[in-house]
């Protein structure tokens, strides 16, 4: 009996050191991961224009983003792996339209800018340096001389080798004057620029139409929904530009919509908003401007000497356009548009994690139930459900629940009470949808899998 006594207290042991080391090294659990929590007092909030948002409250609060210094910001784990959540749905688009993913240097000659004649028009809004050589450089807002240079300096392209769509995912900087609204208006952002280079008009108009699609694929799939309309080519040039907005309070955009027939514009001729379409009273609304969409023609490919030899053997210049989305920029409208005043609510695709699993408190009547939570985890990683694991367990499950909900977690699974139970039951909870399930242990991954399923927006 003694015998059987050790060998029981042996297993013990090496049960919990092995969870221990499991949870620390290998799993992903909330105990090792770097989210500094920033609680701001109410009073001192919204003291100053440049956090008057509901987003960059929230994402610092809970150890999204961290503020580096003004206009810029440290994206801390959880909101790296969003942003790379997001890259990845754009690298899946890219590749499906044979988009090739590149990495141009962040300082561009300026001498190039020069060339375009957009160096005078846009330096004040410009970061430059000069190097120990006294050459100058700008720290690039957007790229297209230094893409179009690198084509040239390649050497005349074939007409075998167009189209060709270049792209990358970078930080642009741009000295804004008055920086706010955390990643909505921020002098260092992410954004990611395509460029495409066709033999004529024809085909750079076809190029610009695939491209817009997959855009617009983007944007579904993200399931916000979002508007595109004609625009203005400003500095950009070019002959045709299109822009895609979420609607949003925070937005410095106004667009007037028509809610009867849905037709929308941004601008209304002197005092007249009615529909031309339907003659109702159009409606006023802001709206923050996610992607820009340009079909430049040979605005950059001439001054830069971008050619390609075409079938007589000839030198033509390239046919250009550009197509951006800010990437930062629309995690914190996402953020600003889906969340309440207390929790982070995230696009489904984009969730730091799908599942944040809570086991019982150590040393509560529940412990013995832990097992079942580690079981859980495993099994829904099996399943490529990117869950997480709230090991903190000195902590009741009442505080680990609030923190998960306010850091955006869209399933909440709790190993409490019931799960003591002759058959255990598991606490589900759908915390975007406010509610919650007891299900029997043996069903509960496949119950949440099939709750994660119907929660993705459709493509239709």
């Amino acid at each position: 009996m003694i015998f059987i006594f050790s060998v029981a207290a042996l297993f013990k042991k090496f049960y919990c050191w092995f969870r221990a080391f499991y949870t620390h090294f290998i799993m992903n659990s909330v105990s090792r991961l770097f989210q500094p929590c920033h609680i701001v007092p109410k009073d001192s909030l919204f003291k100053t224009s440049d956090i008057l948002s509901k987003s960059v409250k929230l994402m610092q609060n809970v150890g999204i983003i961290s503020n580096s210094s003004n206009g810029m910001f440290t994206f801390l784990p959880l909101g790296l792996k969003v942003l790379a959540k997001l890259c990845n749905l754009v690298d899946e688009e890219m590749k499906v339209i044979g988009g090739q993913k590149i990495l141009l240097p962040s300082l561009t000659p300026s001498y190039l800018w020069h060339k375009t004649s957009r160096l005078k028009i846009a330096e004040n809004g410009l970061f430059s340096l000069n190097d120990r050589q006294g050459k100058h450089y700008i720290l690039s807002p957007t790229f297209e001389e230094a893409i179009t240079n690198m084509v040239s300096q390649v050497g005349p392209l074939t007409r075998y080798q167009l189209p060709l769509k270049l792209y990358q995912i970078s930080s642009k900087w741009r000295d804004e004057l008055k920086p706010r609204c955390g990643l909505l208006r921020s002098r260092e952002f992410i954004m990611k620029d395509m460029y495409a280079f066709d033999v004529d008009s024809e085909t750079s108009r076809l190029s610009y139409q695939i491209i817009s699609n997959a855009y617009e694929n983007i944007f579904k799939r993200i399931g916000i929904p979002y508007r595109k309309f004609e625009a203005e080519n400003g500095m950009m040039g070019g002959s045709m530009s299109h822009e895609f907005h979420y609607t949003s309070d925070i937005g410095e955009n106004v667009i007037y919509l028509c809610e009867e027939c849905n037709y929308y514009t941004k601008f209304i001729c002197g005092k007249n908003n009615i529909c031309f379409k339907c003659k109702h009273t159009l409606c006023r609304q802001n709206t923050v401007e996610i992607a820009h969409t340009f079909l430049l023609g040979t605005k950059y490919s001439k001054p830069l000497k971008a050619d390609f030899t075409d079938k007589t053997n000839s030198k033509k210049f390239l046919e250009m356009g550009c197509y951006g989305i800010g990437l930062t920029r629309l995690i914190a409208v996402a953020v600003e548009i889906l969340s309440t005043n207390e929790e982070i609510r995230w696009p489904r695709i984009l969730t730091p994690f799908d599942v944040c699993i809570l086991p019982p408190k150590a040393g509560s009547h529940e412990d013995i139930s832990s097992r079942l939570a580690y079981d859980l985890y495993d099994q829904l990683q099996n399943l490529n459900i990117d869950t997480i694991m709230d090991d903190r367990t000195q902590m009741t499950i009442g505080k680990r629940f609030v923190e998960a909900r306010k850091t955006g977690y869209p399933v909440v699974i709790i190993v409490g009470k019931k799960s003591l139970e002759f058959k255990p039951l598991i606490e589900v909870h759908d915390v975007y949808h406010e509610t919650s399930n007891n299900i029997g242990y043996e069903s509960t991954v496949q119950f949440v899998k099939q709750l994660i399923e119907s929660h993705k927006p459709s493509l239709a």
